[in-house]
């Protein structure tokens, strides 16, 4: 059976590092895999000046990479167990829209509303900032500011989810022991 395992948080908190250590550290064990982030690819093939409707084009963008990934991992596992690690979902949209643009789209509500996960990671913002040409958001102020909208959105669900913070060795060994517990 495959299990979808969903990494959100602020920028430059590390989820695609954990999302591919993770993949790395459970391959062999199970199938795996992990979905990147759609943004990124999106946001440097047409700049940063992005609207409020580009955020729906890029909502939609990682919904059809997450579920082509899927549809290969599900192929590549034939009915094993397989684990999917995924790099931002449609929380990730809804708190960058409201974020930005003080508002949703509603097709982005309606996903969270009717996808389903089975396990979130939510990255803190304990570790040093990265800059790179797609992130906005250096102020540590920000980035508590989303990490609290995130923190938010995840109590008001019933997935189950961690925080993992730390050193990326720490986060990595928290996400380890978590998902461990979780698979057994």
């Amino acid at each position: 059976m495959l299990k979808k395992i969903v990494i959100i948080g602020p920028e430059s908190t590390g989820k695609s590092t954990l999302c591919q250590q993770l993949a790395k550290h459970y391959n062999g064990r199970y199938q795996t895999d992990w979905c990147p982030e759609f943004a990124r690819e999106y946001l440097l093939k047409h700049g940063m000046n992005y609207t409020y409707d580009d955020l729906l084009t890029i909502a939609r963008g990682q919904l059809e990479l997450e579920d082509q990934r899927v549809r290969q991992l599900e192929q590549k596992a034939g009915g094993e167990d397989a684990l999917i690690f995924i790099d931002t979902d449609m929380m990730v949209m809804k708190v960058w829209c409201e974020f930005v643009f003080g508002k949703c789209h509603s097709f982005i509500l309606d996903q969270i509303a009717t996808r389903r996960y089975d396990y979130y990671f939510l990255t803190n913002t304990d570790i040093p900032w990265v800059q790179d040409e797609l992130r906005e958001y250096p102020d540590l102020h920000s980035r508590q500011q989303l990490f609290h909208m995130y923190h938010d959105l995840l109590v008001n669900q019933d997935t189950l989810w961690t925080v993992v913070s730390g050193t990326e060795e720490r986060r990595l060994k928290t996400a380890v022991a978590t998902m461990d517990d979780f698979l057994n």
